[in-house]
Formats: C-alpha cells, structure tokens, sequence
C-alpha cells in the first residue's frame, strides 16, 4: 500500500501539478487524523470496560 502512495505522489511531483499534489497531501492528512481518532475512542471504550471489571469483581470479593 505504501508503494501504491509513494508512486502516486512521486507523480504529481514530476508532472508538476501542485494543485493535485496539495489535494493528495491533505487528504493523507484527513486519514491519518481519522486513524487516530479511531484509535483513541477504541482506547477510551477498552479502558471503560476495564474500570467496569475491575470494580465488579472488587466488590464480588469484598463480600
């Protein structure tokens, strides 16, 4: 997949289109923001369910 970027961007620089080359860079941008995103609401939702866990099973053994 990388190669598949790195020919489409080494493209546009030899074709010297900066226009396209702009739009490309930011919609990199725009993926890589979403990736990230993604991976901290998983991190928020993992650990929510481990304070959930780890309060029931205190209390389980508590009594």
């Amino acid at each position: 997949m990388i190669k598949v970027f790195k020919k489409i961007r080494y493209n546009l620089i030899t074709e010297n289109r900066p226009r396209k080359y702009f739009k490309y860079a930011i919609g990199e941008i725009v993926l890589v923001t979403i990736g990230i995103l993604i991976a901290l609401a998983i991190n928020n939702w993992n650990e929510k369910n481990r304070e959930k866990l780890y309060l029931f099973f205190n209390r389980g053994f508590k009594n």
